[in-house]
């Protein structure tokens, strides 16, 4: 996982900030803050964030490809475009039943790092 963040007042085309790794899952941070952070992530297909447990409220948009949301034993399936809130303290997962990327928007209720 990369943590340096991307450069800023500099124009960037989100999907084309990262490639697609074969069997792997790559995160490349966009900006990073106490408050919260904002990821773009590829997913190879068949890979997976396995279940989790998250204190704070993410945002999940979908910018290239095809994914599934878990939460709470719900599948959402989601198509390039689509966004979803999994709120606060819902189990959840997300699987590449097709390669795919997405924004990762982490809004923080406290100070607390996330994890």
């Amino acid at each position: 996982m990369q943590s340096q963040e991307s450069e800023k007042s500099k124009a960037f085309i989100v999907v084309e900030i990262l490639e697609y790794i074969p069997n792997s899952v790559l995160i490349k941070t966009i900006i990073k803050k106490t408050t919260g952070n904002v990821s773009a992530v590829s997913f190879d297909s068949g890979e997976t964030f396995s279940e989790r447990i998250s204190p704070f409220d993410t945002f999940i948009q979908i910018i290239d490809g095809k994914a599934e949301i878990v939460i709470n034993d719900h599948s959402h399936l989601l198509d390039t475009g689509e966004a979803i809130i999994i709120p606060a303290h819902s189990r959840n997962s997300i699987k590449a039943n097709v390669r795919f990327k997405m924004l990762s928007t982490i809004i923080k209720s406290g100070y607390e790092e996330v994890s």
